[in-house]
């Protein structure tokens, strides 16, 4: 049957997310046009494609149990010299994300996988580049805010071209349902609880 590569994040909204993703391109990282701009829940993860409804009933379950909450991102920083990544910090719910990846992730769970390092929530603006341009997205982007309240995660797929697709967006509360790629997504959403 197959497998496929998953990623759970949360989007940093408009225009926030365009913006930094055209930071990334310009900084020199070739993989930014692919990557919507997120903070990472489930890192990639290589799931059986017949485990997808297993991990949606997972996710629309942790969603349900939770309550939106604020985050600020503000200024730079890096992983360097452990690993070649500059990101914009998050400054306002760490703990709310902590927590959230944590379920995503649970033992128990179709998704439960360990991580190559400490979850540290954070918005990646360059990767994997020379260090020239390292240093100028830190540098960059230093001065760099923003704030909003966060109502949800969603589920990504990478393509075959490296491309990370929306594949189902998962509300907070428990009057909500997941959200398919292909709903129309003119109409407000329903109130988050």
């Amino acid at each position: 049957m197959g497998t496929v590569t998953l990623g759970v994040s949360i989007a940093v909204p408009e225009p926030y997310g365009s913006y930094l993703q055209r930071q990334r391109e310009g900084f020199g990282d070739v993989a930014a046009h692919g990557i919507p701009t997120h903070v990472t829940l489930l890192p990639p993860t290589e799931v059986p494609k017949d485990a997808l409804p297993a991990v949606e009933r997972h996710l629309a379950q942790v969603a349900a149990s939770c309550r939106p909450f604020p985050l600020r991102l503000e200024g730079t920083d890096t992983f360097r010299p452990l690993s070649p990544v500059v990101f914009v910090k998050v400054v306002e719910g760490e703990a709310g994300c902590a927590a959230l990846q944590a379920r995503i992730r649970a033992a128990s769970g179709p998704c439960a996988r360990e991580l190559h390092f400490p979850y540290h929530p954070h918005v990646t603006v360059a990767h994997g580049i020379d260090e020239d341009a390292m240093d100028r997205a830190q540098a960059g982007l230093k001065d760099f805010s923003a704030t909003w309240t966060i109502g949800g995660f969603a589920l990504y797929e990478q393509g075959a071209d490296a491309v990370w697709r929306l594949e189902r967006e998962y509300p907070f509360g428990p009057q909500q349902a997941s959200v398919p790629r292909q709903a129309d997504l003119s109409r407000p959403p329903a109130p988050s609880c």
